[in-house]
């Protein structure tokens, strides 16, 4: 049985695919990786580019879902490793030895594992590391009462065991991942913090281009995790950081 199922969501990815797919290749030990492309029906040359690949790709799916996180159970549902990563379209390892480096995690077998993501442009710019650019920082030991204050970690820098994972909820179509760790985090015993850096994690995803409905999400699945006066309480605390936070980057959250 592989230990990494690594899960790719791809729709209309022509520009971004590839880089994701070299990335997952170039870290090797094929053995012990489960990798699967769920692709939402693309128009574009996005299967062309899967297809070209597909002798290193252990599954591959492409058909019509009713958005990101269904793509994403999708994937859940065909996985057969130990553990559970996503990395989508665009997005990278962080460097060509952490898939090594992450099976070396693995094998003390925790729960979950988690780390850091550097955000990077389009064009593969580097912006810094997550917890530099935005307000959030990462806890040396985490907790699921650490995301009170809203989304600390890249679903692309959190590594869950399969066995403790539930399918993301469909009623949150932009903030599932944030509901998909607290619960995960709620089932772990023993959480680990990679050494190093996981990912390289490209902007200007859906729910940053609808922030607005990604907020309003966000604050129902807090609600539902911490009740509502807490959630009330900790949003103001949010929103005093984030306006503390633009200001000292002269009015630019990241």
């Amino acid at each position: 049985m592989p230990k990494l199922s690594i899960i790719t969501i791809t729709y209309q990815a022509e520009a971004y695919i590839e880089r994701t797919l070299n990335s997952v290749f170039e870290q090797g030990c094929a053995e012990e990786i489960d990798y699967i492309v769920v692709d939402g029906d693309s128009k574009d040359r996005t299967l062309e580019i899967i297809e070209a690949n597909k002798a290193q790709i252990n599954q591959v799916i492409s058909e019509k879902d009713k958005g990101i996180y269904d793509a994403m159970n999708k994937g859940m549902q065909l996985a057969k490793g130990d553990y559970i990563l996503f990395l989508n379209a665009g997005d990278t390892f962080a460097s060509a030895t952490t898939l090594k480096n992450i099976l070396l995690e693995l094998a003390k077998n925790p729960d979950v594992l988690y780390g850091e993501a550097v955000f990077v442009t389009n064009e593969g710019q580097s912006l810094g590391l997550r917890s530099e650019v935005t307000p959030h920082r990462l806890p040396a030991k985490l907790s699921w009462r650490d995301f009170k204050y809203g989304m600390l970690i890249c679903h692309q820098a959190f590594i869950a065991k399969r066995s403790i994972a539930p399918l993301f909820e469909l009623q949150y179509k932009l903030s599932s991942d944030i509901d998909w760790e607290i619960q995960v985090l709620r089932r772990s015993q023993q959480i680990l913090k990679s050494a190093e850096p996981i990912c390289h994690y490209l902007m200007g995803g859906a729910s940053v281009q609808n922030l607005q409905r990604s907020w309003k999400e966000r604050y129902e699945v807090l609600k539902s995790h911490f009740g509502y006066l807490p959630n009330l309480f900790n949003h103001l605390v949010i929103i005093t950081r984030g306006l503390i936070f633009a200001v000292k980057k002269q009015g630019k959250y990241w």
